[in-house]
């Protein structure tokens, strides 16, 4: 190998660890981590999964008035996935609604309403105990005052706009606010 190739090697390799340092140190501390996907041993890292989109974050649970909300936001999933949006719930048994059996919670996701974006397992949403990425949408928001709160992130990993509950996933508002962002 000549020496000409050595080097062009070396610096393509040098610049693809560089990228990837510049992509990993983007991704703000409280998006940093792993969380088990619903009703599975996979997890999900979360710096990946939103790398360069715009992210609408919910807490959820299955036995809520507002469960029949995960229909629209499939629908939104499918609607905008390809032009930019993650839909993430996150499931929470903090208002005491969520299924106490992973498995049943996962089927009214995944059976009764069809999900296929990312829904992962149950997790503090709220207080103390709030997972470190709630902690920082509360700081940068509200903090969820019951399931369904929606939480649309700009690429940067930040809150552009929170929608309480009572906002459903079809809302004109929310439509909007997403396409300004993508």
């Amino acid at each position: 190998m000549s020496l000409f190739t050595k080097t062009t090697l070396s610096l393509v390799g040098a610049a693809i660890m560089s990228m990837a340092s510049v992509a990993a140190s983007a991704c703000p501390d409280y998006m940093k981590g792993e969380y088990r996907k619903l009703h599975s041993k996979d997890s999900v890292n979360i710096c990946e999964l939103m790398e360069n989109k715009a992210v609408l974050v919910v807490n959820t649970a299955s036995h809520c008035g507002f469960t029949s909300q995960f229909k629209e936001l499939e629908a939104l999933h499918k609607k905008y996935k390809d032009k930019g949006l993650v839909v993430v719930g996150f499931a929470s048994d903090d208002f005491k609604q969520e299924d106490a059996d992973e498995e049943k919670a996962a089927e009214i996701c995944y059976l009764n309403y069809g999900v296929t974006f990312t829904m992962l397992a149950p997790t503090h949403v709220k207080g103390e105990q709030a997972n470190s990425l709630f902690k920082a949408l509360a700081s940068q928001s509200k903090e969820p005052k019951w399931n369904f709160n929606k939480y649309l992130l700009g690429k940067d990993g930040k809150v552009v706009e929170h929608f309480g509950s009572m906002t459903k996933p079809d809302s004109a508002k929310l439509a909007g606010a997403i396409e300004k962002l993508l």
